[in-house]
């Protein structure tokens, strides 16, 4: 048959599929995830409902070295560097640069290259002995797939998408870990001044305790006063030692976030002073859209959804026809009895077209499945978005409760302080009762704690506003490539 007809029969063939793969239409790469124009919640200044905060998100990713402590940078750092969370995530980005590299050379030709050598004597029956015969041959042999319907430049574009999400999700990583040692350090900090307002409390009720007993030694005071001052000792007492042990579970902590050895640790804390009232602030923008774009969580879960897009195009075209080309070249050569012959071999071909007719419904049901991961996974962003104008609305709610109750905790702690000061001044004078000078005591107790959980309560207000707003991260930071890389990066 004249090659030009096959030609034109086998174009006239293919028509009607490649108008068919015009027709294969994913579904949208991006969905929309509408977010509120401003924030509803009060600004950590204590201004109204509803009104923008001004500033903007400048060095978040530093934020935790803005506070002027050392220390929380070289455990911050620490950290990451031992985190399970962040080689996991650097796992992940490896995992899913072999894939994008896999998805990308399936659209190229392969090329093989072989080699063989036979030595030997082959002779018809009856015939005269043959010479022996050495045969070498040495070759190349190609196959490509034609991408006819896209699903292979499908699978690519969903590896890269997956990358860069893997990238984001390393970030993110980063971010949590930091968070979660701020956290823990603002805890510890703040445990241990409150370990010395008990104790003091606990110093105090004891030297009350010491003289009741001598006055009641000695007649003046009733031996159910004595008893009173010594219960108030040994429940003062015993508050010091849970709060020391509080303080102990979170040194313990603080060594499994970041494996430094607690001795060192506790050297360094110790020669570290800090103030948790004067926590550095984050200053965001009025519109949601822009702090949205420093998570990288929500970057990752946008990149599921392109990439879950074009596993749909892929399953797709995976119902379609397949269009695959080969070839081969080889040398040859043929050595028998001391005469040597060389002769070349090549092909193109065959063409070979597939047409799936019938797989029980295989391809259709990958095809439905992929659909559903898809909408699975726009439902996912979405959510993601919500959640984190949640994260950021609540922690700027907790920021503003934390500012407006703070002069008050303050005002408080000063009264009862001055107050508990003149009530024991009286009870030294013998103008007052022992119930009066442990009623002031216990107030004064409980207002001193009260304005240290408070500034607790503030500091980690902070650290989750840094997290809600993605730490600072930009999709222009990708992830290192190598560990010291890695020690760079914010």
């Amino acid at each position: 048959m004249n090659p030009m007809r096959i030609n034109a029969l086998l174009a006239c063939a293919l028509l009607p599929l490649l108008l068919t793969a015009c027709a294969l239409q994913a579904p949208p790469a991006g969905v929309s995830a509408p977010a509120p124009s401003r924030w509803f919640a009060p600004p950590p200044g204590g201004a109204g409902p509803g009104l923008p905060h001004d500033g903007k998100v400048s060095d978040l990713s530093q934020w935790w070295g803005q506070q002027g402590d050392p220390l929380l940078v070289e455990l911050v750092t620490a950290a990451q560097a031992v985190s399970p969370t962040v080689a996991s995530a650097r796992s992940r980005i490896e995992q899913s640069r072999a894939s994008r590299v896999a998805a990308g050379a399936a659209l190229l030709p392969s090329l093989d290259a072989s080699a063989s050598a036979t030595r030997g004597r082959s002779q018809p029956l009856g015939a005269a002995a043959a010479p022996v015969a050495t045969t070498t041959q040495a070759g190349l042999q190609t196959a490509w797939e034609l991408d006819l319907f896209g699903g292979g430049q499908a699978s690519r574009d969903a590896a890269s998408l997956r990358f860069e999400g893997a990238q984001a999700q390393w970030h993110d990583a980063r971010v949590l870990v930091a968070a979660e040692v701020a956290a823990q350090y603002f805890n510890l900090r703040t445990c241990d001044q409150l370990l010395r307002v008990t104790r003091a409390d606990a110093a105090s009720r004891a030297e009350t305790g010491r003289l009741a007993a001598l006055s009641a030694d000695a007649g003046f005071t009733a031996p159910a006063t004595a008893a009173l001052a010594r219960a108030s000792a040994a429940e003062s007492n015993a508050r010091a030692t849970q709060q020391q042990a509080l303080c102990d579970l979170d040194i313990k902590a603080l060594v499994a976030l970041t494996a430094l050895p607690e001795p060192e640790l506790r050297a360094k804390l110790s020669s570290t002073p800090f103030d948790p009232a004067r926590v550095t602030g984050i200053h965001i923008t009025s519109v949601p859209a822009q702090a949205l774009t420093q998570r990288p969580d929500v970057f990752n879960a946008e990149r599921e959804v392109a990439a879950a897009s074009a596993d749909v195009g892929a399953a797709q075209a995976d119902r379609y026809p397949r269009l695959t080309l080969s070839g081969a070249i080889a040398a040859n050569r043929v050595r028998s009895a001391g005469v040597s012959t060389d002769f070349n071999t090549w092909s193109i071909g065959p063409l070979a077209l597939s047409l799936p007719l019938f797989d029980g419904g295989r391809r259709a049901s990958a095809a439905d499945a992929a659909q559903a991961r898809y909408e699975e996974a726009a439902a996912l962003y979405r959510a993601r978005v919500r959640q984190a104008v949640r994260e950021v609305e609540e922690s700027l709610v907790n920021l503003q409760s934390t500012a407006a109750r703070s002069d008050d905790a303050r005002i408080a702690a000063e009264g009862y302080r001055a107050s508990f000061a003149g009530t024991e001044a009286r009870y030294q004078n013998g103008l007052g009762s022992l119930v009066e000078l442990e009623d002031a005591r216990r107030t004064q107790l409980a207002a001193e704690t009260g304005l240290l959980t408070l500034q607790r309560e503030r500091a980690n207000a902070w650290v989750a506003l840094y997290r809600a707003l993605g730490g600072g991260w930009t999709p222009e930071l990708p992830a290192p490539d190598s560990p010291s890389q890695a020690a760079r990066q914010p």
